[in-house]
C-alpha cells in the first residue's frame, strides 16, 4: 500500500527551510529530496490542478515566455503554479509543487505553468502529462552537455509521440525549421488541428544573410539545404527545401509591423484568427517580441480573449537578468542575459541600436550551468560595438578570454580591464563612469553575464541593497 503523501511532504519542506537559513535559495534541494522519497509525487501533486498543466522549453528565452504567460494568466483571474525562479529541471519543478501543496489534498492554484529545461523535457512531460506543450527554439548551446541540436530534436519527437504527450495541444514556432517539423507528424490525422503555429511576418526585419553563428540550416526530410526567404534570427526565418518541397508552415498568430526601440522595448501588431492588436512591450529586441509571440500562442491555444493576451503582454517586466535595470550608486545598470552564440548576436544586435558610446561589464563564466566550453564567444558579433565602447571591465572565471575576444573584435585594448572578481569588477565599471567633475551625465553601463554570472551579479546586487530578493 502506498504511504501518505503528507509526511513526505513534511520532511522535504523541512530540507527546504533549513537550506534557506544556510543562505541558499532552496528552489531545488526539497524537490529532490521529495522525488527521493516519492518518485511520483510531480505527477501525484500536477494531478491535483483542476486546469492542469502547461510546459514551455526551447534553447532561448523559457524564463521571458513563461513571464509573459503568467501576466496573461493572472490578468485573466487564473491563479497559477509557477516555477517563475527558473529552476526548470525536476527538482525546481518538484520544489515549486512542493510549496504549492496544501492538506488533504489540496495546492494553491488552479494551472500549473512550467519553464522546462530542453533535456529535461520527456521526463517531465511524462510526470506532468500537460495540456499544451510550447516549445520555442533549439540553438546551439552547451554542446559539451546536451549534444548537438539533432538529438535534441530527436528527444523532443520522441516525447511528443509518446503517450503523455499526445494529447497535449502543440505551440510551435514556425520559423525555427527543427521546431516546425515536431508537429509534421500530427498532420493528416486526427490530431492536425491540434498544433498551433507561430511566426514572424515582416520582411522589413530580414537580415542580408545567414549569420554564421547560425545552426538549423538543413532538411531534416532529405538533407538538403534550406533556402531562406527571409532570416530574422539566428535561423529563424521563412524557408522551404528545393528538393522535397518541404516549407515553413502557415502561422495562425503572427507578428507584423515590428518596431525594435532599443533597449527599452519593442512593438508590433499581434495577428490572431480572432483579430489584430497593437502590443507595446517592456522588454528590448526581436526576441523578447518572439517570446511574446510565443506567450500570445499558448494564451491563444487556452482560449484566452485577444484583449487579455495584449494587457497581460504589456504588463509583463523583465524577468531578473532578462534587460532588467537596476541603479548601482546612483548609476543605472542594465542587465542582458547572453550564453549562447545566437542569444549574445541578439543582445548585441539590440545594444548595437542604442546611441553614442556605452560602458560594459561583460561576465564570462564556464561553471557546469554554463558549459566548459566557451569558444562560442567567437560566433557572437561583438564586432557590432567596435568604436562604440568607451570603457570594458571584464569578470568572472574566463574573463581573460573575453578579453582576448574583444581585442580580436576591434575594441581599444586600452579600454579593456580584466577584473576577475565580480565584487570589484562591479565598482570598477561603476567607477569607470565619471572621469571628472566636468561630466555629470556619463555613458550607460550595460553587463552582459552568462548565466551562472547573471546569478552571482543579482546575489550581489541583493545582498547591497540594490536589487530585491534574488527570486523576485
Amino acid at each position: 500500500m502506498k504511504a501518505p503523501l503528507a509526511p513526505t511532504l513534511a520532511l522535504a519542506r523541512s530540507l527546504g527551510a533549513l537550506s534557506r537559513l544556510r543562505g541558499g535559495g532552496g528552489t531545488s534541494a526539497p524537490g529532490k529530496l521529495l522525488m527521493r522519497l516519492d518518485p511520483g509525487a510531480i505527477g501525484a501533486l500536477a494531478g491535483r490542478l483542476t486546469r492542469g498543466s502547461v510546459v514551455i522549453s526551447a534553447t532561448n528565452g523559457k524564463t521571458t515566455t513563461a513571464a509573459f504567460t503568467s501576466g496573461i494568466l493572472r490578468h485573466h483571474g487564473i491563479s497559477l503554479v509557477h516555477n517563475r525562479a527558473g529552476a526548470n529541471m525536476a527538482g525546481g519543478i518538484a520544489s515549486t509543487l512542493l510549496d504549492a501543496a496544501g492538506p488533504r489534498g489540496a495546492i494553491r492554484g488552479e494551472l500549473g505553468l512550467f519553464e522546462v529545461d530542453e533535456y529535461w523535457l520527456g521526463d517531465l512531460v511524462s510526470q506532468l502529462r500537460p495540456r499544451a506543450i510550447l516549445l520555442g527554439n533549439l540553438f546551439r548551446d552547451q554542446l559539451d552537455r546536451y549534444g548537438e541540436l539533432e538529438s535534441i530534436a530527436e528527444r523532443w519527437a520522441g516525447t511528443l509521440d509518446a503517450d503523455p504527450a499526445r494529447e497535449a495541444r502543440l505551440v510551435l514556432n514556425a520559423d525555427d525549421p527543427m521546431v516546425a517539423d515536431l508537429g509534421r507528424a500530427r498532420e493528416g490525422t486526427q490530431r492536425e488541428a491540434e498544433v498551433l503555429y507561430y511566426g514572424v511576418e515582416d520582411d522589413s526585419l530580414a537580415l542580408a544573410g545567414m549569420a554564421h553563428a547560425a545552426d538549423a540550416k538543413h532538411c531534416r526530410r532529405c538533407g538538403a539545404p534550406y533556402v531562406f526567404d527571409a532570416i530574422y534570427l539566428g535561423h529563424l526565418g521563412h524557408y522551404h527545401c528545393p528538393s522535397c518541397g518541404q516549407r515553413r508552415p502557415a502561422p495562425s498568430i503572427t507578428a507584423a509591423d515590428v518596431a525594435l526601440e532599443g533597449v527599452r522595448s519593442a512593438r508590433f501588431t499581434l495577428h490572431t484568427p480572432t483579430g489584430r492588436a497593437d502590443v507595446q512591450l517592456a522588454l528590448p529586441g526581436l526576441y523578447n517580441v518572439y517570446n511574446a509571440l510565443a506567450a500570445a500562442a499558448l494564451a491563444y491555444a487556452l482560449d484566452i480573449p485577444l484583449p487579455t493576451i495584449v494587457a497581460g503582454l504589456q504588463a509583463t517586466a523583465p524577468a531578473f537578468g532578462r534587460a532588467e535595470s537596476v541603479t548601482v550608486a546612483g548609476r543605472s545598470l542594465r542587465i542582458l542575459l547572453v550564453k549562447n552564440p545566437t542569444g549574445a548576436n541578439e543582445v548585441l544586435r539590440t545594444l548595437a541600436l542604442e546611441p553614442g558610446q556605452h560602458d560594459l561589464l561583460g561576465v564570462l563564466n564556464d561553471n557546469i550551468a554554463d558549459g566548459r566550453d566557451v569558444s562560442w564567444i567567437w560566433d557572437a558579433d561583438f564586432e557590432l560595438l567596435a568604436g562604440r565602447l568607451r570603457r570594458v571591465t571584464c569578470a568572472g572565471t574566463r574573463a581573460a578570454e573575453l578579453a582576448v575576444r574583444l581585442k580580436y573584435a576591434g575594441i581599444d585594448p586600452a579600454a579593456i580591464e580584466v577584473q576577475p572578481d565580480l565584487a570589484m569588477a562591479l565598482d570598477t565599471a561603476v567607477a569607470s563612469g565619471s572621469s571628472g567633475p566636468e561630466e555629470s551625465d556619463p555613458p550607460p553601463l550595460y553587463a552582459l553575464p552568462t548565466y551562472t554570472a547573471m546569478l552571482s551579479l543579482r546575489q550581489l546586487l541583493v545582498s547591497r541593497g540594490e536589487a530585491r530578493s534574488a527570486w523576485s
